[in-house]
């Protein structure tokens, strides 16, 4: 009897550590480029920001990432203003911050670590010393486990996470295919990395006279450039699913820009692509005419950090009709692993 229940609890294990496995590598293909972002703008090695968020969220299963768009586990603070939710830490019903989007959790966590005089040290490590980093973070109390430093360094050499630290973010997505070759067989992750390794060509912009100093003016001319070059930079692609055409967006941007581009209304990119904002984030898919009623393929298992807008675009179907298939409430979002049907209709239990 032993054997048999010490047998049982070996294939639990080997079931819970496998899932375990293909949440953290879902979670690496979605969240490097941001860590890799994050990287350039505020020096913290991107190795060390995506173990972190592996870490806080389970591999993106935490109820405060699933929620609240919170990686890291950001409590509110006596500075924060944004919006919050009560979840049970350190202590029961603790107040933590809560994202619009994974971007602003991953950007709120560098400045974080910027701008607090705790981590100033952290600073003066080489962004490759990984393992100075993780220690560095255990010192200056970033966490109470002991372990918390070995746990960080685990992760990242388990996954090869300090590969990240060595590509700029235009190679990012290229570092994630090379990690998880697989992935050649997602044509939209493949869309995703054609817009990425677009050179982009030299633009002339018109910028009005106004009486500021050379160095705002240049850091203006500099921006307009930057949005013009993206611009240009645009591909349009044809959908698998019934061939609908759809761009990636190259970089953050305003709607306002690609209606002016491909000369569509602001309302109708946002009517086809069910948009309750008009700032695009980069990697966003826009579509640029209405979407199908159906997918391509009959089922998807949903992955870490997706939801359901997220699978409306990446399988060209319009979102009401992707939650009346899976007899979903609108606004609910999905589970990790949950069976989504594209096609025909959620049988009944």
């Amino acid at each position: 009897m032993k054997k048999v229940f010490f047998a049982l609890a070996l294939i639990l294990f080997a079931k819970f550590n496998a899932q375990g496995w293909k949440t953290d590598e879902q979670y690496i293909q979605k969240f490097a480029l941001y860590a890799v972002e994050e990287m350039e703008k505020y020096k913290i090695p991107a190795s060390i920001t995506l173990a972190q968020g592996l870490l806080e969220t389970g591999g993106g299963q935490s109820r405060l990432a699933q929620q609240g768009n919170n990686h890291f586990g950001i409590k509110c603070k006596e500075d924060w203003t944004g919006k919050s939710m009560k979840h049970t830490d350190d202590a029961p019903n603790e107040c933590f911050r809560v994202y619009d989007d994974p971007r602003e959790s991953y950007e709120d966590h560098s400045k974080f670590l910027a701008f607090r005089k705790y981590y100033v040290n952290l600073f003066k490590l080489d962004m490759m010393d990984y393992r100075g980093w993780a220690h560095g973070l255990k010192k200056a109390g970033y966490a109470t486990n002991p372990r918390y430093a070995y746990i960080l360094i685990d992760k990242i050499e388990r996954n090869k996470l300090y590969e990240f630290d060595k590509v700029s973010s235009k190679e990012a997505l290229y570092a994630v295919l090379k990690m998880y070759p697989n992935l050649k067989d997602d044509r939209i992750f493949m869309a995703q990395l054609d817009q990425s390794q677009t050179k982009t060509k030299a633009v002339t912009v018109k910028v009005p006279y106004e009486q500021i100093s050379y160095s705002e003016q240049k850091k203006k001319v500099e921006k307009l450039v930057t949005k013009a070059e993206a611009l240009n930079s645009i591909l349009i692609k044809s959908h698998p699913n019934g061939a609908k055409k759809f761009v990636i967006i190259p970089d953050d941007i305003e709607l306002a820009a690609i209606s002016k581009k491909f000369q569509i209304t602001e309302s109708a990119l946002m009517k086809w692509n069910e948009l309750d904002r008009t700032q695009l984030r980069r990697n966003d898919i826009l579509f640029l005419e209405n979407k199908s009623s159906k997918g391509n393929v009959a089922t998807y298992k949903s992955q870490v950090g997706e939801s359901m807008h997220d699978i409306a675009q990446k399988f060209g179907i319009k979102l009401n009709k992707l939650y009346s298939k899976n007899r979903m409430d609108y606004g609910q979002q999905p589970k990790v692993g949950q069976l989504i049907y594209l096609q025909s209709k959620k049988p009944r239990k």
